[in-house]
């Protein structure tokens, strides 16, 4: 549905590019995970999609036709649930929907009916005349979602849509999201927590420096779920280590450590034996299947970020 092309953009009064050469695609029915540090870009995408910034380069498209013309001629056809509170706080949770529907062009029958599904759907239907800021927290996320569903979206943005919630809502929310995507809308789903990411997510794009630095299945960046040996040795020289440990694997170096993805039928306890068979001292080990933390922290060099 989405197809972004080499999209590149600098904010006015800047040196750096907040975006440089980005290129992504969103398919109906799927959750598309954006993941990258504070200042990756992420947002930066987010306001073009969402019609806040103009493409200086590059292209947006929907279905085939540029963005721009989408959202001037259909605009609800894509809608944002931002991190901030996205409602007036001293209206009901109904008036809210009543607002932000007219606002969207439903009117009439279907926007009673549209009001009615949105608060099944967010099951707000007990909080329906509570004024939205005496909601909770984990209310206020799913009030947040109910509105931008309202015009029935087919591109549904969500950034961080669960900060500052409680787990039972949490796990609401990551239900909703799949069954948005089940029911064929196309979401981009950007969020902080790698386990999210790994519980909704069909797609994991991970961007840093205005640059994407992955963009695929979770099985195909992860390796398949294949288990993964980390250790550090002392007392072996490195050309022996490396013809043992290639013995049990694909093998990689990272700093002073050694990462082994072992083949089927290897074990990890296998390794280990072969290798203080050397008479070498294991300074640490750990292994286990790689996750998505560990590649978010290896691809963005676990730099402490603003």
């Amino acid at each position: 549905m989405l197809a972004i092309e080499n999209l590149a953009f600098c904010y006015p009064q800047t040196e750096k590019s907040a975006l440089s050469g980005v290129s992504l695609k969103a398919a109906r029915g799927q959750v598309l995970g954006l993941l990258g540090p504070n200042g990756a870009g992420k947002t930066t995408i987010i306001s073009h999609l969402s019609g806040a910034l103009q493409v200086q380069q590059g292209s947006i498209s929907i279905d085939g036709l540029p963005l721009a013309d989408v959202r001037r001629k259909t605009p609800t056809r894509i809608a944002v649930a931002p991190q901030e509170y996205a409602f007036y706080p001293m209206l009901t949770v109904s008036e809210n929907l009543d607002c932000f529907a007219s606002a969207g062009g439903v009117a009439g029958a279907r926007k009673q009916q549209r009001m009615k599904e949105c608060l099944a759907f967010a099951q707000l239907e007990r909080f329906a005349k509570t004024r939205a800021e005496r909601l909770s927290g984990g209310l206020k996320r799913r009030l947040n979602l109910a509105i931008a569903l309202l015009p029935e979206p087919e591109l549904i943005l969500l950034d961080e849509p669960t900060v500052g919630v409680d787990p039972q809502s949490r796990a609401f929310l990551l239900e909703a999201v799949k069954t948005l995507a089940n029911n064929g809308a196309a979401v981009i789903y950007t969020s902080h927590y790698m386990e999210e990411i790994e519980a909704i997510a069909d797609r994991v794009v991970i961007i840093d420096d205005g640059k994407v630095l992955c963009d695929g299945t979770l099985a195909e960046l992860l390796g398949g779920g294949e288990t993964q040996v980390r250790l550090a040795v002392e007392g072996v020289d490195e050309i022996r280590i490396r013809a043992l440990l290639e013995g049990f694997g694909k093998v990689d170096t990272l700093k002073d450590e050694w990462r082994v993805t072992l083949v089927k039928k290897k074990t990890a306890s296998e390794l280990l034996t072969a290798v203080e068979a050397t008479g070498c001292e294991i300074r640490y080990a750990e292994f286990g299947r790689n996750n998505l933390e560990q590649l978010f922290m290896e691809l963005t060099l676990r730099s402490l970020r603003d």
